[in-house]
């Protein structure tokens, strides 16, 4: 007898507990999966935790079979997005153990976005631009770092299936860091410290509040033409300070100066997956202490670059180039002289942004991962 594949709404705890705990069976025997800590993924998807339904609503899907879980998804609604893209929904959280349970979800979070109004779905998208956007379609066969996706290769073809096609692609960057900047970007960052106006400076942790809000406003300012950009509320940039705060350390985010004001700043995170691989998702009962352990004083290969920008009254002249070289310069100094770290990712960086592309294609840097965000018609 053919067993029957079913797709219903998350409606319970158990059903949420189900959710969140799929990846470790989709990715038991993936060797570069890195499991995320559960109480994570549970407060993105809590209401009364997550400030994105502030302004955002979403539905959870199930897929199963023979009364196991095989799938799941997201449909969401910002209506932050829609001030953008009108009539536009997006979907997310997108796993499944195969084809038909892929299809399935997909068609499931579309009807869902259809009966809401929308004409155009977008995705995958977890569950805000700010979280996990696109879907791995290169670079599978290496470790992802902090805060970013891993997929299975197969997801591309499924999703490609169901009618869509690509929106944007966006990339990382890897290089090594130990490597010195090439003559002619040295001298530019050499010119920047004789400037007198021109001050690169680390972040105050005893005024972390006040340093993440001047560093929020900076990103809003800086990113606000990028394609699918959406502002950070004011609950976000707290919501996002206080799980920032206990990665962040201090002399590794730079805040650059020009003329007493904030101009730009950049964003450098060990990479703390590898301070929670082994904990195999579950702070508790061990967990925590052991990573607060860690944090102390992180000791890790790896570093990466989630966020940097710089005000828009700045980015069409040299001063931009000024900051942006100086701040990654600084902060390579520090990786590689205090913590050991030989290896940086600099990313996402969207395909059509070519200022930041630019700044990306350092000496000695190659595209790593790319990931893919997807639209297709609803009508």
């Amino acid at each position: 007898m053919t067993e029957t594949l079913t797709i219903r709404p998350v409606r319970t705890r158990a059903d949420r507990r189900a959710f969140v705990d799929l990846p470790w069976d989709i990715y038991r025997d993936d060797p570069y999966w890195v499991p995320p800590l559960k109480s994570e993924v549970h407060a993105l998807i809590d209401p009364g935790k997550n400030p994105w339904f502030e302004h955002g609503r979403l539905q959870l899907f199930l897929a199963e079979r023979d009364g196991k879980t095989v799938g799941r998804i997201s449909a969401q609604i910002d209506d932050l997005v829609l001030e953008r893209m009108p009539e536009t929904g997006l979907w997310g959280l997108f796993e499944a153990k195969d084809a038909e349970a892929a299809a399935a979800l997909i068609a499931a979070a579309e009807r869902w976005l259809r009966e809401e109004g929308m004409t155009q779905a977008i995705g995958p998208i977890s569950i805000s631009i700010w979280d996990e956007p696109g879907l791995l379609i290169e670079g599978f066969e290496e470790k992802p770092l902090v805060m970013m996706g891993h997929h299975r290769p197969e997801y591309q073809g499924w999703v490609e299936q169901a009618g869509y096609r690509k929106a944007r692609d966006l990339h990382t960057f890897a290089l090594d860091i130990r490597i010195n900047m090439i003559p002619v970007i040295d001298r530019l960052i050499r010119a920047g410290e004789r400037n007198e106006k021109l001050v690169i400076r680390d972040v105050d942790k005893s005024r972390f509040d006040e340093e993440a809000a001047i560093i929020l406003d900076i990103l809003n300012d800086a990113w606000s033409d990028n394609w699918g950009f959406v502002p950070l509320t004011e609950s976000e940039i707290a919501y996002a300070g206080k799980k920032l705060k206990p990665i962040i350390v201090e002399d590794l985010v730079k805040i650059a100066e020009y003329d007493g004001k904030p101009a730009a700043f950049m964003i450098t995170i060990p990479d703390t997956n590898e301070l929670i691989e082994d904990l195999d998702g579950r702070l508790f009962p061990f967990g925590w202490a052991k990573l607060l352990w860690r944090l102390r004083r992180p000791r890790t290969r790896r570093a990466r670059v989630p966020l940097m920008g710089v005000r828009k009254e700045y980015q069409k002249g040299r001063l931009a180039s000024q900051f942006a070289f100086m701040l990654i310069e600084h902060s390579r100094r520090v990786c590689v002289d205090k913590y050991g770290i030989f290896h940086g990712e600099f990313g996402w960086v969207l395909e059509d942004n070519q200022g930041m592309m630019s700044i990306a294609n350092l000496p000695g840097a190659n595209i790593n991962h790319n990931y893919r965000i997807y639209r297709k018609s609803l009508n």
